[in-house]
């Protein structure tokens, strides 16, 4: 969707030359969310707004699509881009539907074509049309403002989607119920986006890849679990935090860290699964149907000195997990329920595995990450090495 090339920029400041932006090359395909971070004046900000050219590159190329955009005018290259910024500058005499729609009717679209886009957008964002559409800035709160400055960015339904710290000014609770509510909007619209943050954990929750920048060079790009798991080097492993494995769990799926348990039928003889048990060390086995449906469990304890077959001895599970609930939830599952393990199961409740905390600690410390290993790394470093 957008690829950058060796874009650089520099400035003249008290007759020396500063570079800004160090030769950045990054890819971000479509759909995805990019985060870039880094300490304040590491060129993040600078490399958005060559974007879309509020600030010309020096050198370097931007490729939208596969095109140039060198050549292209201002008006047509930001009419693809929509914009968010941290002071959301909503426009004070117009309603809360007007600011909305600016630019849809800047590009010719009919009254009622941009009456159905505020109405499609304001739903999104959990705000009843009716109530809000009417009313002005100065009648919604900072949060309810700022949420309607994400929405107007993409009232012309742009397919790239730049934003400069777009949650930074708003308090925590509502900026967490505003980056849910984008998280389910990009859901849904499948924009491409390249955000400026600060926070690593606003980054960690809404990044497909993460940027991290430092005095114009771009020291390393990846998904969020690679580069809590593989920093590049001591600055990024320093930036994103002592705590990043804790941070890891957030990201790793069950059916990740799940391991390759056993199961039995429930025809299985009583002996059988007590012979599987002292196999696998384990003092419980999955029981499952024809289908590898998980039906319950049983225990060994229940089984010693016993006969017959498994089913006389099933017992429900009281907690599990689905395959795609991230590891931190199942943690908390794990300790509200008492339970060291927990069955994994798709949609369908089919079985794939357990998550044990064996199995969590053996993941975070195995070296493996959800997005592989793809780091760049500044060629300074990469002489060193």
């Amino acid at each position: 969707m957008i690829e950058l090339q060796n874009l650089s920029k520099t400035f003249q400041s008290n007759g020396k030359t500063v570079t800004a932006v160090n030769d950045v090359s990054l890819t971000v395909n479509e759909g995805e969310i990019c985060v870039f971070l880094g300490p304040s004046g590491c060129g993040k900000s600078t490399t958005l707004k060559m974007i879309n050219r509020l600030i010309k590159p020096t050198s370097g190329k931007i490729l939208i699509n596969g095109e140039d955009t060198t050549d292209l005018d201002e008006v047509t290259l930001r009419r693809n881009i929509g914009y968010v910024i941290q002071q959301i500058g909503l426009f004070p005499n117009m309603t809360i539907e007007e600011n909305i729609v600016v630019v849809p009717k800047l590009l010719g679209w009919d009254k009622q074509k941009c009456h159905d886009r505020a109405r499609e957008l304001m739903s999104m964002i959990k705000l009843e049309p009716k109530q809000y559409l009417h009313r002005y800035p100065r009648e919604l709160s900072g949060g309810q403002q700022q949420r309607i400055g994400v929405i107007r960015a993409l009232a012309a339904d742009a397919p790239l989607l730049l934003m400069d710290e777009p949650f930074g000014a708003v308090d925590p609770i509502n900026r967490e119920m505003i980056q849910n509510e984008f998280f389910e909007m990009q859901r849904a619209l499948n924009k491409t986006v390249i955000m400026v943050s600060h926070d690593i954990d606003e980054a960690i929750k809404l990044g497909d890849k993460i940027a991290i920048f430092r005095a114009g060079k771009l020291l390393q790009i990846d998904h969020p679990d690679t580069l809590l798991a593989h920093p590049a080097d001591e600055f990024v492993s320093n930036f994103v935090g002592q705590d990043s494995t804790l941070k890891r769990l957030l990201l790793v799926k069950a059916e990740d860290a799940a391991d390759n348990a056993p199961s039995v039928s429930p025809q299985t003889p009583v002996a059988d699964a007590l012979e599987l048990m002292d196999e696998h060390d384990r003092r419980y086995v999955v029981v499952t149907c024809a289908e590898n449906k998980a039906l319950g469990y049983v225990r060994r304890r229940d089984l010693h000195r016993q006969t017959g077959t498994c089913a006389q001895y099933l017992r429900e599970f009281n907690a599990t997990a689905a395959f795609d609930e991230h590891l931190r939830i199942l943690l908390s599952r794990m300790y509200e329920f008492n339970r060291s393990w927990l069955p994994v199961m798709d949609a369908e409740r089919v079985f794939l595995g357990e998550v044990t905390q064996e199995s969590i600690a053996e993941y975070l410390s195995s070296g493996k990450s959800r997005g592989g290993k793809t780091s760049i790394v500044s060629p300074a470093e990469t002489a060193q090495a």
